[in-house]
């Protein structure tokens, strides 16, 4: 029986303490394009989600090239979704 050979690769960024929406608006733009030009994109893009994105897409990119050891060049953003996550609780300042 041959073996499919597994040809993607992902990152997870939890704990990011963000708006999803204004995650998403970043993640809108990448969607669909090469490793090289979302790089560019990223460092161009003056929003604050911006530099988290950048790190776990740049871990993508070393999960590729360390567990498959393909090219970074060839590498594309197939899929990139963002969820959104848990709500801090505010405080009350209360005399007692």
């Amino acid at each position: 029986m041959l073996k499919k050979k597994k040809t993607e690769v992902y990152a997870l960024g939890q704990h990011i303490s963000m708006s999803a929406d204004k995650a998403r608006r970043v993640i809108d733009q990448i969607r669909g394009r090469s490793y090289e030009e979302t790089l560019m994109i990223l460092e161009l893009m003056p929003y604050r989600a911006c530099y988290p994105i950048f790190k776990l897409v740049y871990s993508a990119a070393a999960n590729a090239s360390y567990n498959m050891g393909s090219n970074e060049a060839n590498l594309v953003i197939s899929q990139a979704e963002v969820n959104k996550g848990s709500t801090v609780k505010k405080l009350k300042p209360r005399l007692y």
